[in-house]
């Protein structure tokens, strides 16, 4: 296929002895080379010895060159994409650029995505161009919004998430190149804000906050960086866990086989719904394997340190993509989105729920679904995921409360609501894995629609309660934690400063930390 030939074939040798696509050997290789390329930049350019300069400069050369060796001459999509999103913002002014670069840098990738699929690779799961440019875009447009909200909008105006996340001065062109293509996340992000970015290549120091136990704050600066290792370590086990069971088991369970005439006809609704759980448990183990080394590539490098918990742990998960204990034991169709790419779920929630004048649940599964390209199979289960989502949302609100009493009868409905969500994810995502139309519909179809009927009955019987534009919770994208942010920041009235050189640090990195505080 054309996308196993776009990037170096000197790995083919490697390719054919695991049987596995050369575009996907690259991919594992070049984000090992990744790893060890952190923490040489860590060790010999960290920014007590070296310029940020130096720092941007060094990071940009890297990740174009590993986008060169994966994607061939496509890594120039990268390039020109990021390109003319900067001239967008230069010329058009900070008052309606954001509206520009949203437009184009999801237009371009769009215009990609269908080049991709429907000329060269339908229905290929190798590792392609557009991936990268999926995370590229969620930056461009992440900061296209920060700039608008910190040169344009009234300080009044904004949230407090927006207010702590706004960039108020033009990055230049080399740290716009740098957020968007350092070596770190060319290959599979994650996300991260501007400013976050900024500050781990410009080395500022952290103001770290420790509750103590009267209830006081204890404010104490950090001097020295505290180490990754620990972190990187237990993060490299859990990729190899999860490379091993996608290697032995994912093969062996396909999502597939749910549409197999045969299976469809001779087994029991009990066992078409358990093999329908275990076969897309079995297909997550790939998404564990990528976000958790992206994860560990950043903090190998001294990116993603977010402080120290109540008992002084270090905590390396400031832009961690997923928790993997929180997604197997969901209760909630919320609690398993909360937890799921959630670098991706803050984008959604920064650029369109919480801006959206009307129908954000709708609008921002739509865009997710934009997003994530055009195979017909995506619209299929975000469409399924709104009404799953305000299906969900109605029964927690209406009939909770009942249930959490006694201990007893919460474990009893922690189990309910666990088998229930497990069901509704898979019985959703099935679409996203088969892709097409046809295969979709068919496993609809054998189910009767069951949820989908379930979904609006439910909505139907049970009321929905409303929230006022200004007081939403944003339920169905918003993580936990980032909602805890703004519940406590609106008590406090801080002056959030500029990201140039001459801002005042200590307030800056306050606002930063409480952005994060769990």
């Amino acid at each position: 296929m054309a996308t196993s030939t776009t990037g170096s074939t000197l790995l083919q040798p490697l390719s054919n002895a695991v049987r596995l696509p050369v575009d996907q050997v690259n991919f594992v290789v070049c984000q090992l080379f990744a790893l060890l390329a952190a923490v040489w930049f860590r060790t010999y350019l960290h920014s007590s010895k070296t310029s940020p300069f130096i720092r941007h400069v060094v990071a940009t050369l890297l990740g174009l060159y590993l986008a060169l060796f994966c994607f061939g001459w496509y890594a120039l999509h990268f390039v020109i994409q990021s390109g003319i999103s900067y001239y967008i913002m230069i010329i058009i002014g900070v008052e309606n650029m954001h509206k520009y670069c949203f437009v184009f840098a999801l237009g371009y990738l769009t215009v990609c995505q269908i080049t991709r699929v429907y000329i060269f690779d339908y229905g290929q799961y190798s590792a392609d161009f557009s991936g990268p440019m999926m995370i590229i875009t969620q930056k461009i447009t992440s900061l296209a919004f920060e700039i608008h909200d910190g040169m344009f909008r009234k300080n009044e105006d904004l949230t407090p998430s927006q207010r702590c996340l706004a960039v108020r001065r033009m990055p230049s062109l080399l740290e716009y190149l740098s957020y968007n293509c350092n070596f770190m996340g060319i290959l599979a992000g994650p996300l991260c804000s501007y400013k976050d970015y900024i500050t781990f290549i410009e080395g500022r120091s952290y103001q770290l906050q420790q509750s103590e136990a009267n209830g006081k704050e204890d404010t104490k600066y950090e001097q020295t960086d505290p180490s990754p290792n620990i972190a990187v370590a237990q993060k490299l086990l859990i990729c190899g866990l999860s490379l091993l069971f996608h290697m032995t088991i994912t093969k062996t369970l396909p999502v597939e086989y749910n549409i197999d005439d045969n299976f469809r006809a001779t087994a029991s609704w009990p066992v078409r719904f358990f093999y329908l759980y275990v076969s897309l448990m079995a297909a997550r183990p790939k998404y564990y394997f990528a976000w958790t080394l992206a994860d560990a590539i950043n903090n190998a490098a001294g990116f993603g340190f977010r402080g120290y918990d109540k008992n002084g742990v270090t905590r390396w998960d400031l832009i961690s993509n997923l928790r993997i204990q929180q997604i197997e034991f969901s209760t909630s169709f919320k609690m398993f989105l909360d937890n799921w790419n959630i670098q991706t779920a803050l984008w959604l929630k920064r650029v369109c729920y919480e801006r959206a004048t009307f129908s954000p649940t709708i609008q921002t599964f739509i865009l997710s679904a934009i997003w994530h390209g055009v195979y017909p199979g995506y619209y299929l289960t975000f469409l399924t995921g709104v009404l799953m989502t305000l299906a969900a949302r109605a029964i927690r609100n209406n009939i909770r409360h009942y249930f959490v009493q006694s201990p007893a009868v919460k474990l009893c409905y922690d189990i309910v609501t666990w088998m229930a969500t497990q069901a509704a994810i898979s019985y959703t995502v099935v679409p996203f894995v088969l892709l097409s139309v046809k295969p979709s519909l068919t496993f609809y179809s054998s189910c009767y629609f069951c949820l989908h009927i379930a979904s609006i009955l439910v909505l139907l019987v049970f009321p929905l309660k409303r929230t006022q534009k200004g007081s939403k919770k944003h339920e169905s994208v918003q993580p936990v934690w980032s909602r805890k942010l703004e519940e406590e920041s609106l008590l406090q009235k801080n002056n959030y400063s500029t990201t140039n050189n001459s801002f005042s640090q200590n307030q800056e990195i306050t606002c930063r930390y409480q952005a994060l505080k769990q």
